[in-house]
């Protein structure tokens, strides 16, 4: 199969032919229509991933058909139209029987535990417990930011912000988890605010539901958003993962507001500095937000359905694999307003 590959941590990324896969007992394998270019991508590029063994495909926001299965799967057939959560639980541990396969220790990641979805075809693991089946009528353009961005940020929004209609949400980063959440937001009735550094990124996030933005370039970020919201934020997300967007997270909640960090925070930065004074004295909760569970995905679905909600207009543009990888090696794909997709492998 044609892949895209790459041998050492940033080094180059190349295209080529390799074996094509073959489905474990409980797995499938998945002909790629469409995949996502994800920071995450990079940071496995980068070698921020200890779980990556080279050489590697990256690449885990995809949707496409069932090509194969192994032989213990049963409810999935060859031609159903898939898409899968970036973090696929073993189905068996405790936290999966629980239903939280988003922290299952022996989790199953294609793009980095496994080979990923930047090439004609990908095994997921566990099928069972993974597989979420598309509507018909979502294409695989647009169903390809659910398995990372949209699904992470609908879970950060409704499930651990736990926002309700008419709160305020902070969002501190606007690229895609960033705008995913703007979105999620506005479907669900609350009233959020864009923070960012780049103009075109704070216009964008209006056109998507923002109803206040604040130019982390030129404005103190967090006086102004106490302002805006008449007291502080009830929730905010990082959506950025840097000490400076973290801090700032928590220090412009209100009392009894929730920080939820979703950007991965890497180097230095994973030590962040955190103001725990503010934290006791306001009694502010704090929580990560790994991924969705592929049994929550009904409920993007039903936004979706109901008009609420078009995953198509986070995606900024498509192209084919060979265009792709310059924009992921550079890191420049992270800088434009909305997802890179790649609809074109060969």
């Amino acid at each position: 199969m044609k892949a895209a590959l790459f041998r050492e941590f940033q080094g180059q990324l190349t295209v080529e032919t390799v074996p094509d896969p073959v489905p474990t007992p409980t797995g499938v394998i998945i002909r790629v229509e469409a995949t996502g270019v994800c920071r995450s991508d990079w940071h496995g590029w980068m070698g921020h991933d200890p779980e990556i063994h080279l050489p590697h495909v990256p690449g885990h926001e995809f949707a496409g058909v069932i090509e194969e299965i192994g032989d213990r799967v049963i409810n999935w057939k060859s031609g159903d139209r898939v898409t899968a959560p970036f973090v696929c639980g073993c189905g068996t541990c405790r936290f999966c029987e629980a239903g939280d396969q988003q922290v299952c220790p022996h989790q199953f990641q294609p793009g980095f535990t496994a080979w990923g979805s930047f090439a004609r075809f990908v095994m997921l693991e566990h099928a069972e417990e993974n597989l979420v089946r598309l509507p018909q009528d979502l294409d695989f353009t647009a169903a390809a930011s659910l398995g990372c961005r949209l699904a992470t940020s609908y879970r950060a929004v409704a499930h651990q912000a736990r926002i309700r209609p008419g709160d305020w949400l902070a969002v501190h980063g606007c690229g895609g988890v960033g705008l995913s959440a703007i979105m999620i937001a506005s479907a669900l009735g609350a009233r959020s605010i864009a923070v960012d550094i780049d103009p075109a990124k704070l216009s964008r996030a209006r056109q998507l539901g923002a109803l206040e933005t604040v130019d982390a370039s030129c404005e103190d970020v967090c006086p102004a958003i106490i302002a805006l919201t008449g007291g502080g934020a009830h929730s905010s997300i990082d959506a950025l993962g840097s000490s400076i967007t973290a801090t700032n997270s928590i220090n412009c909640l209100r009392p009894r507001g929730r920080h939820v960090q979703v950007g991965l925070m890497t180097g230095e930065d994973s030590r962040s500095t955190v103001p725990f004074d503010r934290i006791v004295s306001r009694e502010l909760e704090l929580y990560g937000s790994h991924g969705m569970q592929a049994h929550c995905y009904h409920e993007l679905f039903a936004l979706i359905a109901q008009g609420s909600l078009d995953p198509a207009q986070l995606v900024s543009r498509t192209t084919s694999l060979e265009e792709a990888l310059p924009a992921l090696t550079t890191e420049s794909a992270f800088g434009e307003t909305g997802i890179i997709v790649i609809d074109r492998i060969g």
